[in-house]
């Protein structure tokens, strides 16, 4: 039995930023990998997962992107935070809009 995995375009972006930053092309790929799983549980609920923050403490997240629940918290008028490498999410526990650097994931959990 042959598995594909097909990646989007910017999946594959994620994983060349991440080869960059961490001089490893395996973790690369397979953060980014994560990363747009995690993309896709947020849109459609809310998701759990670690990354580590920049001041070096895992940081445990329950957040979403599903826009029935952030729908009142979008203004439009921002960038997105994939230009700057990192990925936004709107932390349920916080009420807030967090992000983090795509190197930086851990797990879903």
């Amino acid at each position: 039995m042959l598995n594909v995995l097909t990646i989007s375009e910017m999946t594959a972006t994620r994983a060349a930023i991440i080869g960059l930053r961490t001089n490893n092309d395996f973790i690369a790929g397979s953060k980014a990998v994560l990363i747009q799983s995690l993309k896709e549980k947020m849109a459609n609920g809310i998701a759990h997962f670690l990354f580590i923050k920049k001041s070096g403490e895992v940081r445990e997240a329950w957040g979403t992107l599903n826009k029935s629940l952030v729908a009142k918290y979008i203004n439009g008028r921002g960038v997105s935070r994939e230009v700057f490498f990192t990925t936004a999410y709107f932390d349920v526990e916080k009420g807030a809009w967090r992000s983090f650097r795509w190197e930086s994931i851990i797990s879903i959990l």
